[in-house]
């Protein structure tokens, strides 16, 4: 692999990442630009660091699934930490961060690999979920009268 193909491929990564991570910043949540800018950048170096050109295809697609595995477990428990992070509340929070900190991960890995195919169909359908879903939901909420789990007004009683 060529010096400019890895700079390109680790670059991707680590803008994917603060690419989340601003949106995260912007909504005051746990991460953001660095932290996420570092899981994406974490992510494509530990798969790019088992892809071997000089390996067979199979033992290089086995070596990198291990990794792939490994990535996404470690990063389940990173996001658990964010989701537990609040636990003198009653309330589960986080979740949104620990996804997109699992999300940043995975994306990590497509750059890895280079499915820049992949990552220009995800970045849109990632930003659409995390710039509309919230607005989405709450018209759905008023719509059809669910009560909102930010609005302690509206909770059911114990």
């Amino acid at each position: 692999m060529h010096w400019t193909d890895i700079a390109l491929r680790l670059t991707a990564a680590t803008a994917v990442g603060m690419t989340l991570g601003l949106n995260r910043d912007l909504h005051g949540k746990p991460t953001g630009m660095r932290t996420l800018g570092l899981v994406g950048l974490g992510a494509a170096l530990a798969v790019m660091a088992v892809v071997d050109p000089t390996l067979p295809p199979t033992d290089a697609l086995n070596a990198v699934s291990r990794v792939v595995q490994g990535i996404l477990t470690g990063i389940g428990f990173l996001g658990a930490g964010v989701i537990v992070r609040g636990s003198g509340e009653a309330r589960v929070r986080g979740l949104t961060t620990a996804a997109c900190t699992w999300l940043t991960a995975s994306l990590g890995v497509v750059c890895a690999v280079a499915a820049w195919p992949v990552i220009a169909i995800a970045m849109p359908l990632l930003f659409f979920v995390l710039l509309a879903g919230g607005p989405i939901e709450k018209t759905i909420r008023a719509r059809f009268g669910r009560p909102n789990g930010d609005d302690p007004s509206q909770r059911p009683p114990p």
